[in-house]
């Protein structure tokens, strides 16, 4: 109930505040484990991916900073992730990375529908950067299909330090899902997940037109 309430009140605010453009909803399979990949501009996509999707609940990975804060802040800030979907992770080491795939990966078995965000981290200067396989490790053990989501205009609503959201307009496109769950078993595991990675960065780079950098983006301390 809880869950439903919030993201109707936050609907009707995306709506009225930001006009948003959401393109290729279809193309998110209703039941089933599905992936939806996406680049990533601002801290505002976890919530506008999610609430673009009307057919099912989404999951996203969120810093473990918002389940834990002290006071009544803290339990408001704690509720309200929960209640959208969020799943608490630490990051700063391998562990912690594999810990994440690991809650990400039961969800997927449970047949849910999950954000990840292949860069790692968000865009500091808007071009989209090279791939890390964790998406491909997941849609390979668990079967689940890939649809690749573009996002653009959200570093307008939260750009990066800001604490809170401003109204501007976004869209958010959703391409045809991706099917990996055959065809990889004779291929190393570590060349079919770097083939997959980029066959999906692909994707998003021809839903979102960014400019490409050829490296890795690194990781900040404000996500």
């Amino acid at each position: 109930m809880l869950y439903g309430a919030l993201r109707q009140t936050a609907s009707v605010l995306a709506r009225t505040l930001c006009r948003p453009t959401i393109e290729g909803r279809e193309n998110v399979p209703a039941t089933g484990p599905v992936l939806l990949a996406s680049n990533h501009l601002s801290f505002v996509d976890s919530v506008v991916i999610p609430l673009s999707v009307t057919q099912r609940p989404v999951r996203f990975l969120a810093k473990s900073d918002y389940f834990e804060g002290p006071g009544l802040k803290g339990r408001f800030t704690k509720t309200v992730f929960s209640s959208l979907g969020a799943m608490p992770v630490r990051r700063g080491n391998a562990r912690d990375a594999m810990v994440s795939l690991e809650m990400m990966l039961d969800r997927l078995n449970d047949g849910e529908a999950c954000v990840v965000y292949p860069e790692g981290t968000r865009s500091r200067d808007g071009r989209l950067y090279r791939g890390r396989t964790g998406v491909a490790h997941l849609a390979l053990e668990s079967k689940a299909p890939i649809v690749p989501v573009a996002v653009s205009g959200t570093q307008q609503v939260q750009p990066i330090g800001a604490n809170l959201p401003r109204p501007h307009p976004f869209t958010v496109r959703f391409g045809e899902p991706m099917d990996f769950s055959i065809g990889f078993d004779s291929m190393a595991p570590g060349k079919a997940r770097r083939v997959i990675t980029d066959e999906v960065m692909d994707a998003i780079h021809a839903l979102s037109g960014q400019e490409r950098a050829n490296e890795y983006n690194s990781f900040g301390g404000d996500e």
